[in-house]
């Protein structure tokens, strides 16, 4: 899935939640553990799960929520109460 794209393919898709139909935005980074594996993305939101280095705040969706990578969108499925961590840290 993500091995034929680039980053800068990935951050021009909108992300959207199946669960409520609500457009997140663009990615805005990705979570890589020490190893190089994809932990997650993340996108610009109302939640209050990370916070980015300019403030704003933004949601962790882990890579097991991604339902589908699409030609104009990455389609995630979040659930009203997300148990995530932040950003997972296995290093």
């Amino acid at each position: 899935m993500i091995s034929d794209l680039t980053f800068c393919e990935l951050r021009e898709k909108e992300v959207v939640n199946i669960t409520d139909g609500k457009k997140l935005g663009r990615i805005l980074d990705i979570a890589l553990t020490c190893s190089g594996n994809v932990v997650g993305i993340i996108v610009p939101g109302e939640k209050k799960f990370f916070k980015n280095i300019s403030g704003d705040e933004s949601i962790f969706v882990p890579w097991k929520n991604i339902i589908k990578i699409g030609e104009d969108a990455i389609l995630i499925e979040l659930g009203e109460r997300v148990n995530s961590p932040a950003c997972p840290r296995d290093c």
